[in-house]
Protein backbone atom coordinates (compact mmCIF):
# COMPACT_ATOMS: atom_id res chain seq x y z
CA UNK A 1 0.00 0.00 0.00
CA UNK A 2 1.01 3.47 -0.76
CA UNK A 3 1.71 5.78 2.11
CA UNK A 4 -1.27 8.18 2.68
CA UNK A 5 -1.67 10.72 0.80
CA UNK A 6 -0.51 14.20 2.23
CA UNK A 7 -3.97 16.24 2.90
CA UNK A 8 -4.46 13.58 5.69
CA UNK A 9 -0.77 14.44 7.55
CA UNK A 10 -2.00 18.52 7.28
CA UNK A 11 -4.06 18.31 9.79
CA UNK A 12 -3.96 19.46 12.70
CA UNK A 13 -4.13 17.70 16.02
CA UNK A 14 -7.99 16.79 16.41
CA UNK A 15 -8.57 19.36 19.29
CA UNK A 16 -11.78 17.93 21.16
CA UNK A 17 -11.02 14.21 20.41
CA UNK A 18 -7.26 15.17 22.27
CA UNK A 19 -9.31 17.22 25.03
CA UNK A 20 -11.43 14.43 25.48
CA UNK A 21 -8.76 11.62 25.49
CA UNK A 22 -6.96 13.37 28.39
CA UNK A 23 -10.54 14.30 30.07
CA UNK A 24 -10.92 10.30 30.08
CA UNK A 25 -7.11 9.79 31.11
CA UNK A 26 -7.07 12.04 34.33
CA UNK A 27 -10.29 9.73 34.96
CA UNK A 28 -8.80 6.72 35.27
CA UNK A 29 -6.58 8.11 38.26
CA UNK A 30 -7.12 7.71 41.68
CA UNK A 31 -9.01 10.53 43.05
CA UNK A 32 -12.21 12.46 42.42
CA UNK A 33 -15.01 11.91 39.73
CA UNK A 34 -13.51 14.59 37.19
CA UNK A 35 -15.66 17.60 36.43
CA UNK A 36 -16.18 18.31 32.92
CA UNK A 37 -16.64 21.81 31.92
CA UNK A 38 -14.41 21.76 28.75
CA UNK A 39 -16.68 20.70 26.19
CA UNK A 40 -19.92 22.30 24.51
CA UNK A 41 -22.26 19.40 24.48
CA UNK A 42 -25.84 20.66 24.92
CA UNK A 43 -27.37 19.18 27.80
CA UNK A 44 -30.73 19.46 26.88
CA UNK A 45 -32.72 17.65 23.85
CA UNK A 46 -34.91 18.97 21.73
CA UNK A 47 -38.48 20.04 22.33
CA UNK A 48 -41.12 16.49 23.03
CA UNK A 49 -42.57 17.60 20.06
CA UNK A 50 -39.73 17.44 17.94
CA UNK A 51 -38.84 13.65 19.12
CA UNK A 52 -42.29 12.88 18.40
CA UNK A 53 -42.57 14.01 15.35
CA UNK A 54 -39.14 12.37 14.40
CA UNK A 55 -40.29 8.69 16.17
CA UNK A 56 -43.16 8.95 14.03
CA UNK A 57 -41.35 9.28 10.56
CA UNK A 58 -39.11 6.52 11.54
CA UNK A 59 -42.25 4.51 11.80
CA UNK A 60 -43.25 4.63 8.37
CA UNK A 61 -42.43 2.37 6.07
CA UNK A 62 -41.76 4.50 3.56
CA UNK A 63 -38.86 6.05 5.83
CA UNK A 64 -35.87 4.18 5.05
CA UNK A 65 -35.03 4.71 1.11
CA UNK A 66 -32.57 7.38 0.03
CA UNK A 67 -34.10 11.20 0.86
CA UNK A 68 -33.56 13.52 -1.95
CA UNK A 69 -30.08 14.74 -2.56
CA UNK A 70 -30.13 18.25 -1.52
CA UNK A 71 -33.07 17.57 1.22
CA UNK A 72 -36.66 18.26 1.32
CA UNK A 73 -37.79 21.14 -0.03
CA UNK A 74 -39.80 21.74 2.97
CA UNK A 75 -37.29 21.90 5.42
CA UNK A 76 -35.41 24.44 2.86
CA UNK A 77 -38.83 26.43 2.95
CA UNK A 78 -38.94 26.03 6.68
CA UNK A 79 -35.44 27.60 7.52
CA UNK A 80 -35.84 30.43 5.00
CA UNK A 81 -38.93 31.42 6.82
CA UNK A 82 -37.41 31.64 10.42
CA UNK A 83 -34.60 34.06 8.52
CA UNK A 84 -37.23 36.11 7.63
CA UNK A 85 -39.36 36.26 10.31
CA UNK A 86 -36.63 36.15 13.42
CA UNK A 87 -33.55 37.35 11.05
CA UNK A 88 -34.96 39.85 8.75
CA UNK A 89 -33.17 38.26 5.47
CA UNK A 90 -35.03 37.40 2.68
CA UNK A 91 -34.01 33.66 1.38
CA UNK A 92 -34.56 32.01 -1.96
CA UNK A 93 -35.54 28.25 -0.81
CA UNK A 94 -34.08 26.72 -4.32
CA UNK A 95 -31.38 28.94 -4.85
CA UNK A 96 -29.62 30.49 -1.69
CA UNK A 97 -30.34 27.61 1.38
CA UNK A 98 -28.28 24.18 1.27
CA UNK A 99 -28.74 21.48 3.75
CA UNK A 100 -25.69 19.89 5.28
CA UNK A 101 -25.33 16.94 7.56
CA UNK A 102 -24.30 19.70 10.53
CA UNK A 103 -22.27 22.54 10.10
CA UNK A 104 -19.23 21.15 11.26
CA UNK A 105 -19.17 19.04 7.97
CA UNK A 106 -20.03 23.00 6.73
CA UNK A 107 -16.87 24.12 8.24
CA UNK A 108 -14.62 21.96 6.14
CA UNK A 109 -16.55 21.69 3.01
CA UNK A 110 -17.10 25.42 2.75
CA UNK A 111 -13.41 25.48 2.27
CA UNK A 112 -13.00 23.06 -0.55
CA UNK A 113 -15.33 25.26 -2.99
CA UNK A 114 -13.82 28.25 -1.95
CA UNK A 115 -9.98 27.79 -2.23
CA UNK A 116 -7.72 26.46 -4.22
CA UNK A 117 -4.11 24.74 -2.99
CA UNK A 118 -1.85 27.98 -1.94
CA UNK A 119 -4.09 30.34 -1.79
CA UNK A 120 -4.88 31.87 1.68
CA UNK A 121 -8.05 31.26 4.47
CA UNK A 122 -8.02 33.70 6.80
CA UNK A 123 -9.43 32.79 10.01
CA UNK A 124 -10.38 34.97 13.51
CA UNK A 125 -7.48 34.63 16.36
CA UNK A 126 -9.28 33.02 18.55
CA UNK A 127 -10.66 30.74 16.54
CA UNK A 128 -13.24 27.66 16.71
CA UNK A 129 -10.62 24.84 16.82
CA UNK A 130 -12.19 23.01 13.86
CA UNK A 131 -11.78 25.76 11.45
CA UNK A 132 -8.29 25.52 10.75
CA UNK A 133 -9.14 21.73 9.08
CA UNK A 134 -10.97 23.12 6.01
CA UNK A 135 -7.59 24.92 4.92
CA UNK A 136 -5.61 21.69 5.37
CA UNK A 137 -7.45 19.75 3.30
CA UNK A 138 -7.89 21.95 0.64
CA UNK A 139 -4.00 22.44 0.45
CA UNK A 140 -4.34 26.34 1.50
CA UNK A 141 -2.34 28.13 3.65
CA UNK A 142 -3.81 29.59 6.85
CA UNK A 143 -3.38 33.05 8.29
CA UNK A 144 -5.16 34.83 11.22
CA UNK A 145 -6.99 38.28 11.48
CA UNK A 146 -6.78 39.28 15.37
CA UNK A 147 -10.10 39.96 17.67
CA UNK A 148 -9.24 43.16 19.72
CA UNK A 149 -10.37 42.18 23.44
CA UNK A 150 -10.40 46.11 24.18
CA UNK A 151 -12.92 46.18 21.06
CA UNK A 152 -15.22 43.58 22.37
CA UNK A 153 -13.40 40.82 20.59
CA UNK A 154 -14.15 42.46 17.20
CA UNK A 155 -11.80 42.10 14.06
CA UNK A 156 -9.05 44.26 13.40
CA UNK A 157 -8.87 44.13 9.60
CA UNK A 158 -6.07 46.92 9.27
CA UNK A 159 -3.61 43.68 10.40
CA UNK A 160 -5.77 40.93 8.34
CA UNK A 161 -3.40 40.02 5.20
CA UNK A 162 -4.54 41.08 1.42
CA UNK A 163 -2.72 39.27 -0.68
CA UNK A 164 -4.47 36.37 -2.14
CA UNK A 165 -7.01 35.47 0.24
CA UNK A 166 -10.15 32.95 -0.88
CA UNK A 167 -12.23 32.94 2.26
CA UNK A 168 -12.56 35.02 5.99
CA UNK A 169 -14.65 33.24 8.51
CA UNK A 170 -16.08 35.22 11.53
CA UNK A 171 -18.51 33.77 14.00
CA UNK A 172 -20.75 35.80 16.11
CA UNK A 173 -21.86 35.34 18.96
CA UNK A 174 -18.54 34.29 19.24
CA UNK A 175 -16.84 30.78 20.18
CA UNK A 176 -14.64 30.87 22.16
CA UNK A 177 -14.68 34.72 23.28
CA UNK A 178 -18.84 34.99 24.31
CA UNK A 179 -19.15 37.82 22.05
CA UNK A 180 -21.78 39.43 20.47
CA UNK A 181 -21.05 41.87 17.15
CA UNK A 182 -20.93 45.53 17.40
CA UNK A 183 -22.27 47.68 14.81
CA UNK A 184 -19.74 48.21 11.97
CA UNK A 185 -18.31 45.21 12.49
CA UNK A 186 -20.21 43.09 9.54
CA UNK A 187 -19.93 46.26 7.33
CA UNK A 188 -15.89 46.47 7.04
CA UNK A 189 -16.00 42.67 7.04
CA UNK A 190 -17.60 42.61 3.65
CA UNK A 191 -15.66 45.74 2.97
CA UNK A 192 -12.74 43.68 3.42
CA UNK A 193 -13.95 40.47 1.70
CA UNK A 194 -15.11 43.05 -1.73
CA UNK A 195 -11.05 44.66 -1.26
CA UNK A 196 -9.70 41.09 -1.44
CA UNK A 197 -11.96 38.99 -3.38
CA UNK A 198 -12.84 37.05 -0.76
CA UNK A 199 -15.36 35.09 0.26
CA UNK A 200 -17.24 35.73 3.73
CA UNK A 201 -17.83 32.82 5.77
CA UNK A 202 -19.86 33.09 9.18
CA UNK A 203 -20.76 30.70 11.24
CA UNK A 204 -23.62 31.86 13.32
CA UNK A 205 -24.13 28.00 15.59
CA UNK A 206 -25.21 30.60 18.36
CA UNK A 207 -27.44 32.56 16.97
CA UNK A 208 -30.36 32.34 19.35
CA UNK A 209 -28.07 32.06 22.30
CA UNK A 210 -27.56 35.53 23.51
CA UNK A 211 -27.49 37.63 27.19
CA UNK A 212 -28.80 40.76 28.48
CA UNK A 213 -31.48 40.96 26.48
CA UNK A 214 -29.47 41.13 23.07
CA UNK A 215 -31.25 40.48 20.08
CA UNK A 216 -29.62 37.78 17.05
CA UNK A 217 -28.43 39.69 14.52
CA UNK A 218 -27.55 37.92 11.02
CA UNK A 219 -24.95 38.65 8.62
CA UNK A 220 -27.02 38.27 6.10
CA UNK A 221 -29.25 41.46 7.46
CA UNK A 222 -26.47 43.83 6.43
CA UNK A 223 -26.36 45.49 3.11
CA UNK A 224 -23.97 43.19 0.31
CA UNK A 225 -23.68 40.27 2.68
CA UNK A 226 -25.41 37.93 -0.31
CA UNK A 227 -22.90 39.44 -2.65
CA UNK A 228 -19.60 37.93 -0.86
CA UNK A 229 -20.95 35.43 1.64
CA UNK A 230 -22.81 32.53 3.07
CA UNK A 231 -23.91 31.95 6.78
CA UNK A 232 -24.18 28.94 8.74
CA UNK A 233 -26.80 27.89 10.48
CA UNK A 234 -26.89 24.86 13.35
CA UNK A 235 -29.58 23.15 14.76
CA UNK A 236 -27.68 22.09 17.69
CA UNK A 237 -27.44 24.96 19.68
CA UNK A 238 -31.04 26.80 19.34
CA UNK A 239 -33.07 23.25 19.09
CA UNK A 240 -30.45 20.60 21.21
CA UNK A 241 -29.98 19.13 18.07
CA UNK A 242 -26.59 18.38 18.61
CA UNK A 243 -26.36 14.50 17.98
CA UNK A 244 -28.97 14.76 15.11
CA UNK A 245 -26.30 16.56 12.34
CA UNK A 246 -28.74 19.02 10.71
CA UNK A 247 -27.88 22.51 9.62
CA UNK A 248 -27.74 24.96 6.55
CA UNK A 249 -25.65 27.35 4.34
CA UNK A 250 -27.35 29.98 3.64
CA UNK A 251 -26.44 33.26 1.00
CA UNK A 252 -24.44 33.59 -1.61
CA UNK A 253 -26.23 31.08 -4.96
CA UNK A 254 -23.14 30.22 -6.27
CA UNK A 255 -21.47 29.18 -3.31
CA UNK A 256 -24.78 27.31 -2.55
CA UNK A 257 -24.70 25.67 -5.44
CA UNK A 258 -21.07 24.74 -4.69
CA UNK A 259 -21.79 23.27 -1.58
CA UNK A 260 -24.78 21.27 -2.57
CA UNK A 261 -22.64 19.98 -5.78
CA UNK A 262 -19.97 18.89 -3.80
CA UNK A 263 -22.71 17.30 -1.56
CA UNK A 264 -24.39 15.43 -4.53
CA UNK A 265 -21.11 13.71 -5.14
CA UNK A 266 -19.98 12.74 -1.67
CA UNK A 267 -23.43 11.70 -0.03
CA UNK A 268 -26.76 10.81 -0.55
CA UNK A 269 -29.30 13.12 1.20
CA UNK A 270 -29.76 13.07 5.12
CA UNK A 271 -32.33 10.47 6.88
CA UNK A 272 -36.14 12.11 5.58
CA UNK A 273 -37.21 11.54 9.64
CA UNK A 274 -34.20 13.69 10.91
CA UNK A 275 -35.32 16.41 8.39
CA UNK A 276 -39.15 16.08 9.13
CA UNK A 277 -37.66 16.59 12.66
CA UNK A 278 -36.06 20.06 11.98
CA UNK A 279 -39.18 21.17 9.98
CA UNK A 280 -41.06 20.13 13.42
CA UNK A 281 -38.43 22.54 15.41
CA UNK A 282 -38.66 25.53 13.05
CA UNK A 283 -41.81 25.21 12.73
CA UNK A 284 -43.30 24.73 15.82
CA UNK A 285 -43.83 26.58 18.78
CA UNK A 286 -40.57 28.54 19.99
CA UNK A 287 -40.74 28.79 23.50
CA UNK A 288 -37.85 26.30 24.25
CA UNK A 289 -35.46 28.46 22.67
CA UNK A 290 -35.66 31.37 24.48
CA UNK A 291 -36.08 29.40 27.44
CA UNK A 292 -32.69 27.45 26.66
CA UNK A 293 -31.28 31.05 26.27
CA UNK A 294 -32.58 32.35 29.56
CA UNK A 295 -30.78 28.84 31.24
CA UNK A 296 -27.68 29.74 29.73
CA UNK A 297 -27.31 34.02 31.04
CA UNK A 298 -28.40 32.16 34.26
CA UNK A 299 -25.50 29.78 34.62
CA UNK A 300 -22.99 32.67 33.08
CA UNK A 301 -24.60 34.99 35.89
CA UNK A 302 -23.19 32.35 38.41
CA UNK A 303 -19.29 31.72 36.50
CA UNK A 304 -19.23 35.38 36.68
CA UNK A 305 -19.39 35.44 40.46
CA UNK A 306 -15.96 33.36 40.55
CA UNK A 307 -14.12 34.74 36.95
CA UNK A 308 -13.40 38.05 35.74
CA UNK A 309 -15.36 37.91 32.16
CA UNK A 310 -17.55 39.45 30.23
CA UNK A 311 -19.64 36.69 28.43
CA UNK A 312 -22.93 38.04 26.31
CA UNK A 313 -24.01 34.98 24.38
CA UNK A 314 -23.32 31.04 23.50
CA UNK A 315 -23.31 28.72 26.17
CA UNK A 316 -19.26 29.85 27.22
CA UNK A 317 -17.34 31.70 29.62
CA UNK A 318 -14.09 32.43 27.84
CA UNK A 319 -11.23 33.71 30.84
CA UNK A 320 -7.56 34.86 31.66
CA UNK A 321 -6.18 32.11 33.99
CA UNK A 322 -4.08 33.99 36.20
CA UNK A 323 -0.45 33.60 36.53
CA UNK A 324 0.80 30.63 37.53
CA UNK A 325 -2.60 28.54 36.94
CA UNK A 326 -3.07 26.33 34.14
CA UNK A 327 -5.86 23.88 32.52
CA UNK A 328 -3.06 21.29 33.30
CA UNK A 329 -2.83 21.86 37.07
CA UNK A 330 -6.63 22.33 36.75
CA UNK A 331 -7.00 18.95 35.66
CA UNK A 332 -4.56 17.10 37.61
CA UNK A 333 -5.06 18.96 40.96
CA UNK A 334 -8.63 19.84 41.37
CA UNK A 335 -10.15 17.56 39.27
CA UNK A 336 -11.50 20.32 36.88
CA UNK A 337 -11.67 20.18 32.70
CA UNK A 338 -11.51 23.49 30.79
CA UNK A 339 -10.99 23.85 27.87
CA UNK A 340 -7.19 25.17 27.40
CA UNK A 341 -7.17 28.24 25.08
CA UNK A 342 -4.35 26.66 23.58
CA UNK A 343 -6.16 24.78 20.97
CA UNK A 344 -8.24 28.33 20.18
CA UNK A 345 -5.42 29.78 17.72
CA UNK A 346 -2.23 31.35 18.69
CA UNK A 347 -3.67 34.52 21.18
CA UNK A 348 -5.33 31.50 22.69
CA UNK A 349 -2.21 30.58 25.53
CA UNK A 350 -2.74 31.26 29.25
CA UNK A 351 -6.83 31.91 28.26
CA UNK A 352 -9.72 28.81 29.19
CA UNK A 353 -13.21 28.59 28.07
CA UNK A 354 -15.87 27.16 30.45
CA UNK A 355 -18.83 25.46 29.19
CA UNK A 356 -22.45 26.01 30.56
CA UNK A 357 -23.87 23.24 28.48
CA UNK A 358 -24.23 21.06 31.77
CA UNK A 359 -26.30 20.33 34.67
CA UNK A 360 -26.53 23.49 37.59
CA UNK A 361 -25.92 20.53 40.08
CA UNK A 362 -22.17 19.65 37.77
CA UNK A 363 -21.64 23.76 36.99
CA UNK A 364 -21.74 24.04 41.34
CA UNK A 365 -19.51 21.53 41.39
CA UNK A 366 -17.13 22.54 38.92
CA UNK A 367 -17.07 26.46 40.67
CA UNK A 368 -16.24 24.90 44.10
CA UNK A 369 -13.52 23.55 42.43
CA UNK A 370 -12.10 26.51 40.40
CA UNK A 371 -12.77 28.66 43.61
CA UNK A 372 -10.52 26.76 45.38
CA UNK A 373 -7.89 27.08 42.53
CA UNK A 374 -7.79 30.73 41.90
CA UNK A 375 -5.80 33.00 43.98
CA UNK A 376 -7.88 34.38 47.06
Amino acid sequence: MRRRPNRLDRLPEQYFGALLARVTAAAALEGEAIVDLGRGNPETGPPQHVVDTLAEAANRPTAHGYAPFRGLPELRAAIADRYATVYGVELEPDTEVAIVPGTKTAIVELSLVLAERGSTVVLPDPWYPDYPSGPALAGAALATVPLDPLDGWQPDFSRAPREDIAALYLNYPSNPCAAAVRDGTFERAIDYARETDAALVHDFAYADLLFDGRKPRSFLATPGAKDVGVEMFSMSKSYGMAGWRLGFVLGNAEIVERINLLNDHSRVGIFRPVQEAGIAALTGPQDSVAERAATYERRRDRVLEVVDAVSEGTFYVWFKLPEGLTSKQLLTEHRLALAPGEGFGPSGAGWARISLAVTDETLEVGLERLRSALPS
